[in-house]
């Protein structure tokens, strides 16, 4: 299934695991973190990966499938 989109939900404690994951889609700024790209299909292994290791399980997203 490809990733279609990302969001970061209330809560993030700007820890910034997810940003050294996968700095091509996470930056952390201003106490938070944000998506700063939106090229998820190049980066769908480290967003699943910095999904699965947020401490507070904020980071989302979505997926389509690929029938």
């Amino acid at each position: 299934m490809a990733i279609t989109k990302v969001w970061i939900e209330e809560g993030c404690t700007a820890c910034g695991l997810c940003e050294d994951i996968c700095p091509d889609i996470f930056k952390v700024q201003d106490g938070t973190t944000v998506v700063i790209n939106d090229k998820y299909y190049a980066h769908e292994e480290g967003i699943r990966e910095a999904a699965e290791n947020c401490p507070v399980e904020v980071i989302q997203f979505t997926e389509r499938r690929d029938d």
